[in-house]
């Protein structure tokens, strides 16, 4: 656990270093192709469209809250400073406690001409001074660029855990639903995963993050009914997902096995929820993805995962390939993965990339982790990105 702690200060260090203002295109002379990475520093990326423009929001870049960058073209990216302050009128959280307020991973939804920007941070009320006692939040504003301003003075909900990385899906029948991470924290599980860690002397305990969904009350004031549990790390070693979902553990990074960062859409009828494993803070963060014919579940973990992951391996330079949102170019004719990642030139710092996807027969495929030039995405009007 100490060492746990002393590479999750250190990294959380890295996060929350102002970013520096890049808008000079990634481009060739002709303008007619970018490459990963974006000039965007943020973790936890998730990009927004709505009336002709694009807007990314993460996880750093700003003082104890959230910052914003906007684009045209998914590729060009402008920043639109702070958007979110955790000293707004009805903000719940608390600036002073551990990663300094650990304000993480936003995602920004347009709901009847409103921004409702959902995060994770450190919830004040904390009797028993728990160092993650993260919950999720909504704020509201009237424009993508805010200022956001809390619903509530409290969290949505409290489940009676810490939890982080918010997700809502909205259903066509006007339903929505909420995914979210409850953290690894003082949450040990046993499983073959762990006696292997035990038995070869790696770690005592391993300590897991499960994804869990509640449908949301339509007004974002709390939630209806009890979360289900929805996705979990594998409990045998002779299951298909135990070898990549655990190789943080066993390349004995961390004693930590997450499940986090979840995204969740439908497509021909059936739900896919991508969602992230391993230590963000390492080599081995990667994505799969898991298919159900409910919102709720039950879900089916892909034989194929993991979807997109470091390609060191194969001579590239990209490591910590992960939680991701989705995005769409601005013709909807081609879907993209959009996730943080490191570089060997980028180093520990967190970095936004985006690669196509395809949706197809119940299988996800990412073309990524890529950095060689790729054409930009369709529908982006040649005067946008040409000299």
């Amino acid at each position: 656990m100490k060492r746990f702690l002393f590479l999750f200060f250190g990294i959380t260090t890295l996060w929350f270093r102002p970013s520096h203002a890049q808008t000079t295109p990634v481009r060739d002379r002709a303008g007619t192709t970018f490459s990963n990475p974006l000039p965007v520093q943020f973790g936890d990326p998730y990009i927004l469209y709505t009336r002709g423009t694009y807007y990314l929001y993460g996880t750093g870049g700003a003082d104890k809250g959230f910052a914003a960058y906007s684009s045209k073209d998914l590729v060009n990216w402008k920043p639109e400073g702070q958007v979110y302050f955790h000293n707004n009128k009805n903000g719940w959280s608390d600036p002073k406690a551990s990663w300094d307020g650990a304000y993480w991973a936003p995602e920004v939804y347009e709901v009847k001409g409103k921004f409702y920007l959902f995060y994770s941070a450190q919830w004040k009320v904390n009797p028993s001074r728990e160092v993650e006692n993260f919950r999720i939040g909504v704020a509201v504003a009237d424009k993508p660029t805010g200022p956001f301003i809390d619903l509530a003075n409290q969290p949505v909900f409290d489940p009676g855990y810490p939890i982080i990385d918010a997700n809502v899906f909205f259903e066509s029948n006007g339903k929505a639903y909420l995914y979210y991470s409850r953290c690894c924290y003082k949450h040990l599980v046993e499983s073959e995963v762990a006696d292997l860690a035990r038995k070869k002397g790696w770690f005592k305990e391993v300590e897991e993050s499960w994804v869990y969904g509640v449908e949301l009350k339509p007004d974002f004031s709390g939630v209806i009914g009890e979360p289900v549990l929805l996705l979990r790390p594998p409990v045998r070693l002779s299951d298909k997902q135990a070898e990549w979902e655990s190789r943080s553990v066993t390349a004995r990074e961390v004693n930590r096995r997450w499940t986090e960062g979840s995204v969740t859409f439908k497509k021909d009828n059936m739900y896919y929820i991508m969602y992230s494993a391993n230590h963000f803070g390492g080599r081995y963060y990667a994505i799969g993805y898991a298919t159900s014919t409910s919102p709720l579940g039950p879900f089916k973990k892909s034989d194929d995962n993991p979807v997109l992951q470091k390609n060191t391996d194969q001579g590239g330079t990209v490591t910590g390939t992960g939680h991701n949102s989705i995005a769409y170019s601005p013709d909807r004719k081609e879907m993209f993965c959009v996730y943080h990642a490191r570089t060997a030139k980028t180093g520990d710092e967190r970095v936004v990339c985006i690669d196509r996807m395809q949706v197809k027969n119940g299988k996800i495929t990412v073309f990524g982790p890529t950095t060689t030039p790729q054409k930009y995405p369709s529908g982006v009007p040649v005067a946008v990105h040409t000299k």
